[in-house]
């Protein structure tokens, strides 16, 4: 995972409005991990700082996704 301090330096230097996170889990399982939420959950509330909304942090695997926002999982 990047860290949440590059994550957000990256999208204020962009003067973006919103972020969409994504990663894949080759496991075959887009569950999030407690780790997956935690990470979301800071990356989330670094980027309120700046005013700037996380919209989603999606999981993919090879026959499915995974979307945190779908499942209200975004704080």
């Amino acid at each position: 995972m990047i860290p949440p301090k590059q994550i957000t330096q990256g999208a204020i230097l962009q003067n973006a409005f919103g972020v969409i996170l994504a990663h894949n889990h080759p496991s075959g399982d887009a569950t999030p991990s407690n780790e997956d939420k935690f990470a979301t959950s800071r990356v989330s509330q670094c980027l309120k700082l700046f005013d700037i909304k996380l919209i989603d942090h999606i999981i993919v695997t090879s026959d499915s996704y995974f979307s945190m926002a779908d499942k209200n999982l975004i704080n």
